[in-house]
């Protein structure tokens, strides 16, 4: 039988004749080609894309990648340079993934052993970008700009073990093989403060390893009004300008509202299939900084800023596997007065074991852990309860209900979506593998006695270390790689003499 093409135009047309991909044999003979990167669905993608680009007049594409930090980094690419960038990628600096969040290398970058354990980062040589050309987006805030999601290779084509986006897509694949899938579902709260109309100065410029001054910003809304429609009305234009650009980048809004703290907001996003999710939250945060950015205001996903230490913000992650055969949800119960089925307690069981250990990916940052206070709406202790907001996993669902699931209420909205997601994955299925069971839920999850969470990024850091599971999953190379990156922000933070330490010592002694 004839295959059944996307596009069967002939191939002196730019079609495929009875291939999916719309590009003449010269043109697949480029790096991606070479080492059979791209699916037929991808090189469908690419030509559609190139219609699009044509239609709309697009004179830019931004090719990008997420880091280990889940950052965007990434190159602009001329119209005239793009064919060749759909061909064989673009080339960045390997440095950028062995550094800090400040920038700074934390691996010998220019040596000819980097220790990092992995050959192809000496010299800071380079590393390749694969497109990806379904996740192609047309940029609101840009103009005749589009925007590019990227995987990571190195110039031989091997496979570049610490490409956050690979590494969840290498663990759904092995869950697929299982026959599941997983489902993920967001909430991202995030602040919004009314920035100055002063332009940077001196005291903002920083280096490697010392940031500049951070913007002087001031609030947006006075807070402790959940969901107050009023004050939701005051910020109407952001509003407005978030629903516009959010839906023309098609992603899965769900909703915006205002959450308790001052100047905090939520968007919540429809459940969807993991990998997508992933991809579509690290889009979404920067549509929310760039469109903000455009009226005025300074959007951050920090949990915790100075002048908003009535209410942190978090990712809740809502999670669920279900059945690839029969499409039907695995943690469904089907006994009347259960809450999760077999399976789903399973998982549940993992999500509790290694949460010290996956708080280094659901909380990467020193300042996260500052959210981990009790009666506060976020959790500080390793515990569930039955749909109970102040416990660290929230089990909402029961017999006959397709949207039963978890909600894991520990992770911060700057966590790496691919590392977060990754890790509840590893966590869940290993106790899933073993039949073990969690421990009973908490009605009063403030004041059980159960395990707290790590107090603080080092002790996180130490936690995944000792973890055999996640070095079994990601391998010793990768658990190293990142513990050593964060072990050296860690300790960055604990050199700073801070304005605490100033007022409360300077004067007394």
């Amino acid at each position: 039988m004839r295959e059944r093409n996307v596009d069967e135009r002939r191939v002196s047309d730019n079609g495929g004749g009875v291939s999916a991909r719309p590009m003449l044999a010269k043109d697949r003979a480029g790096f991606i080609g070479r080492h059979g990167l791209w699916s037929e669905a991808q090189y469908a993608a690419a030509g559609q894309l190139r219609r699009v680009m044509d239609e709309l007049g697009i004179e830019m594409v931004r090719f990008s990648f997420v880091d280990q930090h889940g950052i965007l980094r990434g190159k602009t690419i001329a119209r005239a340079g793009v064919d060749a960038v759909l061909r064989s990628g673009v080339t960045v600096p390997s440095s950028l993934l062995l550094k800090d969040t400040s920038g700074q290398s934390v691996f010998a970058v220019f040596s000819a052993e980097t220790g990092v354990g992995v050959e192809g980062f000496s010299g800071a040589g380079d590393i390749v970008l694969v497109p990806d050309p379904r996740t192609f987006r047309v940029l609101p805030w840009a103009d005749r700009t589009a925007w590019i999601l990227c995987d990571l290779r190195f110039p031989d084509g091997g496979v570049v073990p610490f490409c956050t986006r690979s590494m969840l897509r290498t663990e759904l694949a092995a869950l697929e093989a299982k026959g599941l899938g997983m489902t993920v579902g967001a909430e991202l709260e995030f602040h919004v403060f009314r920035m100055p109309d002063t332009q940077l100065s001196a005291e903002h410029i920083g280096a490697p390893g010392r940031p500049g001054s951070a913007l002087a910003v001031s609030p947006t809304t006075r807070g402790s009004q959940l969901l107050h429609e009023e004050a939701l009305d005051d910020m109407q234009p952001l509003v407005d300008a978030l629903y516009r650009g959010l839906t023309l980048l098609d992603l899965p809004l769900r909703s915006i509202e205002l959450e308790f703290g001052p100047s905090q907001f939520e968007i919540t996003m429809e459940a969807g299939d993991a990998a997508a999710i992933a991809d579509a939250i690290v889009l979404l945060r920067t549509a929310v900084r760039r469109i903000a950015r455009g009226l005025g205001f300074h959007a951050t996903f920090m949990s915790r800023p100075q002048g908003a230490e009535g209410a942190s913000t978090g990712w809740h992650l809502h999670q669920s596997l279900y059945d690839l055969r029969t499409g039907e949800g695995v943690f469904v119960p089907d006994a009347e007065g259960s809450t999760l089925s077999l399976t789903g307690s399973a998982y549940l069981a993992g999500l509790l074991s290694h949460a010290a250990a996956a708080a280094v990916f659901s909380t990467p940052t020193v300042n996260g852990f500052k959210r981990y206070q009790p009666f506060s709406l976020a959790p500080d202790r390793i515990a569930w309860g039955i749909d109970n907001k102040g416990a660290m996993i929230r089990a909402v669902g029961g017999v006959g209900d397709p949207a039963t699931r978890l909600e894991n209420r520990s992770g911060e909205p700057a966590a790496n979506p691919y590392l977060y997601i990754a890790s509840q994955l590893i966590s869940g299925m290993d106790c899933v593998e073993r039949g073990l069971i969690p421990p009973a839920p908490t009605a009063d999850p403030y004041r059980t006695d159960a395990e707290p969470l790590p107090a603080s990024l080092g002790d996180a850091v130490e936690a995944f270390l000792a973890d055999d599971v996640f070095a079994t999953a990601l391998g010793p190379v990768v658990v190293d790689w990142y513990a050593t990156i964060k072990r050296a922000e860690f300790a960055r933070y604990l050199r700073h003499v801070s304005d605490w330490e100033q007022r409360e010592y300077f004067e007394i002694f």
